[in-house]
């Protein structure tokens, strides 16, 4: 029996190898490899897909964040509001720049960062908030703008799971001061290899993250800032202005086939299925459900050929780096259970639809043998 893994970023790459290749050998021709034409083209085709003037091409996803957070003044000693459920890259960005994250569950109907939470979390040390799209699914951005707002600190977006997403027709990466977003391989927009990327209309946070990024240069005569090594190379970049144009209809075919999961497995029981929230529209990186016996499921489907993932377990408070700091079990309830609980079906453009019939298929047979 065919297996249908859970995610499958080589399909994408194989149906337009030929441009991939000519895009590769266009790069080696030109003897340009460090932040040239390539990387100037994809960021202003990036700021314009996301609805900003300015975009900054860096080396990751997580680089992006840590260096839109120093952008806007984070340091040392500095606090950050982190969801409690979310890719440990985040949490590890705040740390990267010798902050401290401090965790805020997140909502039960959707899984962004609480803003009553949030709220509440904010002290005399917070900075700034990071509020992320996980999954693909925004986060309440508004309300998340209004806690930051009445703080007086900016909204950062992580944003590395939600190319494409809108919230009433506003593209992620442009609903913050600042947006950081990864190009990793599995990304709705992936690279062959780590890359990132910011997005903002402030033209000086833009000037100042290109400083960051490269040593803390403006010209090469002088190092201005204290900054890093975190370009985005031309070879990532031209490959990322390929995929690019077919971003879009990617999108609206994880829309369907998450439509599809939706309506084939309402009323499963014990099944718990991501919300639809009023006036968003996620890009559907990730499909996760919950079920109260997720091992049995995850076997289940393994055994019938289909592929899943855990996302994420532990809940980066959790992780043993970050227990240190003095995290316990029963402080974040809603992200605890869904660690205990959320499980990926495949989800990924290239799925065919005989593919997503046969998931739905299996996950009912699974749940109704329990």
């Amino acid at each position: 029996m065919t297996s249908v893994p859970v995610a499958d970023p080589r399909a994408g790459f194989l149906q337009v190898r030929p441009e991939l290749v000519d895009a590769f050998a266009a790069v080696l021709d030109s003897g340009d490899y460090i932040l040239g034409e390539q990387v100037a083209a994809f960021e202003r085709e990036w700021a314009s897909y996301c609805g900003t003037t300015h975009s900054v091409g860096v080396s990751s996803g997580t680089d992006a964040l840590a260096l839109a957070l120093r952008a806007v003044g984070v340091g040392p000693g500095d606090e950050v509001l982190v969801p409690a459920m979310t890719a440990i890259a985040t949490w590890m960005a705040v740390c990267q720049i010798g902050a401290t994250p401090v965790g805020v569950d997140v909502e039960e109907q959707r899984y962004g960062m609480d803003p009553r939470l949030a709220q509440a979390a904010v002290g005399p040390r917070t900075r700034a908030l990071i509020a992320v799209h996980l999954f693909g699914q925004p986060a309440d951005v508004d309300a998340l703008a209004r806690v930051a707002a009445t703080a007086g600190i900016p909204l950062i977006e992580d944003a590395a799971q939600a190319h494409g997403a809108r919230v009433a027709g506003r593209m992620t990466g442009s609903l913050g001061s600042l947006a950081a977003f990864s190009f990793y391989p599995t990304k709705n927009l992936g690279a062959m290899g780590d890359a990132g990327a910011l997005t903002t209309s402030d033209p000086e946070l833009a000037q100042r993250l290109r400083r960051l990024r490269e040593y803390g240069w403006r010209t090469r005569d002088d190092a201005e800032l204290k900054g890093v090594n975190a370009r985005l190379d031309e070879l990532q970049a031209a490959l990322l202005r390929v995929m690019l144009p077919r971003l879009r209809a990617a999108t609206e075919r994880r829309r369907v086939i998450a439509s599809t999961y939706l309506d084939g497995l309402a009323g499963t029981p014990e099944l718990e299925l991501p919300p639809r929230v009023s006036d968003t529209e996620p890009a559907w990186h990730l499909f996760v459900l919950h079920h109260p016996r997720r091992k049995a499921l995850a076997a289940a489907l393994a055994r019938a050929g289909i592929g899943t993932a855990v996302h994420y377990t532990p809940a980066p408070p959790f992780n043993t780096a970050f227990r240190a700091d003095g995290w316990r079990d029963g402080v974040f309830p809603v992200a605890e259970r869904h660690a205990a609980t959320a499980l990926s079906l495949p989800m990924y453009p290239a799925l065919s639809d005989r593919d997503v019939a046969r998931v739905v298929e299996e996950v009912h047979a699974a749940c109704d043998v329990g």
